[in-house]
């Protein structure tokens, strides 16, 4: 009886079949709003590293606002020939509801994080129905972008401790909300909306409700990002007065690069929740300039300026989480204490202000151009 040559190999001449190789398990597929911010940087750098394709949503600037992610990005221009890069961006905006909706059947990603918001607390006040438009309603279009796609998706919405408002420490998930600002009423906002959708629709999404975290990427219009380039730039003898508000609020700081990995975490987990992250301790503004100014050697004293124009027109007093669902569920706690996370941003800031210093020797910078 004649044999196909497969055949014969298999059975004719006593030489086992291949075996075939099993299949590589897809890439996960990860979406991103606010990928260019300290905690999309931070969140990209995980995602890749766990094999993931990331892609991150960006609004149209006449500027570029990329830098966090400069050391990450592939332009597929510059090597035509290199595979598909793991990292891409594209143009989309939480107010606009079609470029969502086209974003996510394009991309269609298994995980979506929404870290994208008007962030700043202080400015909240200033532009509050912008905020309120991309921060809440924002979350909003993209939980229905979400809902309406063509693929279950798993959904992370970035909430703030600043939603606990005047609410006594220790905050945990069962806490009242009494927001303070127009930021924080947003952030509320956002938190019941993905609540609701989960419930109604029974879609995967999680809330993370972080409190205050930092790093050498944190913007430098925050407090404390603020204390530690003025640290460096008065080191250098770039500055010599740093302006700032109410010293006595007290915070609960850690190094975002941690949070991130708690963010990850929650679209793992077999039913979805919401998880307070926090480090569990609480510190001044006084005690943050303390930790900065002395380890770099100077008197915060001598160089610190209150000025009113920085005190909330309704101040948070003290923000102190309680972890300890998601420390149990999790199985996540911070590993970057507060003393460490204080000297991280202070070295990066003195290295930055070296180099800017240089600028300003060789007179391409005004020395008194101040962050």
């Amino acid at each position: 009886m004649a044999h196909s040559n497969g055949d014969a190999a298999a059975a004719g001449d006593g030489e086992p079949a291949p075996v075939p190789r099993p299949l590589a398990p897809a890439r996960k597929v990860a979406l991103i709003t606010g990928i260019t911010g300290q905690d999309g940087s931070y969140l990209t750098e995980l995602l890749l590293s766990k094999g993931y394709e990331v892609h991150g949503l960006i609004r149209r600037s006449s500027n570029f606002n990329t830098q966090r992610l400069d050391h990450i990005y592939h332009d597929p221009h510059a090597v035509p020939s290199s595979p598909r890069p793991p990292m891409r961006l594209h143009y989309a905006d939480l107010s606009d509801s079609s470029s969502l909706r086209r974003a996510l059947d394009a991309i269609a990603p298994d995980e979506v994080y929404n870290l994208a918001a008007q962030s700043h607390v202080a400015v909240s006040f200033e532009i509050p129905d912008y905020t309120a438009d991309v921060t809440a309603t924002g979350a909003l279009r993209l939980l229905e972008a979400v809902r309406l796609a063509r693929k279950p998706m798993r959904y992370y919405q970035a909430g703030s401790s600043e939603m606990f408002g005047s609410t006594p420490p220790p905050q945990s998930e069962d806490t009242p909300f009494h927001p303070r600002s127009p930021y924080a009423a947003a952030k509320v906002a956002a938190h019941w909306y993905t609540v609701n959708y989960r419930e109604a629709y029974g879609l995967f999404a999680c809330n993370g409700v972080l409190f205050n975290h930092e790093s050498p990427r944190r913007g430098e219009n925050f407090v404390t990002r603020k204390i530690t380039r003025a640290v460096g730039r008065i080191k250098v003898g770039l500055q010599t007065k740093v302006f700032l508000g109410n010293l006595s609020a007290a915070r609960d700081w850690g190094f975002a690069g941690d949070y991130v990995e708690a963010m990850w975490l929650m679209l793992q987990q077999d039913q979805p929740g919401d998880y307070v992250v926090a480090t569990e301790e609480s510190h001044t503004v006084e005690e943050f300039l303390q930790a900065a100014f002395g380890y770099a050697g100077l008197n915060w004293k001598d160089h610190v300026v209150i000025d009113k124009k920085y005190f909330r027109p309704a101040e948070v007093d003290s923000l102190k989480g309680d972890s300890t669902k998601a420390r149990r569920e999790l199985k996540w706690k911070p590993k970057v204490g507060f003393q460490q996370l204080v000297e991280m941003m202070v070295d990066h800031d003195i290295e930055l202000a070296k180099k800017e210093k240089v600028l300003v020797d060789a007179g391409y910078r005004d020395p008194k151009q101040q962050p």
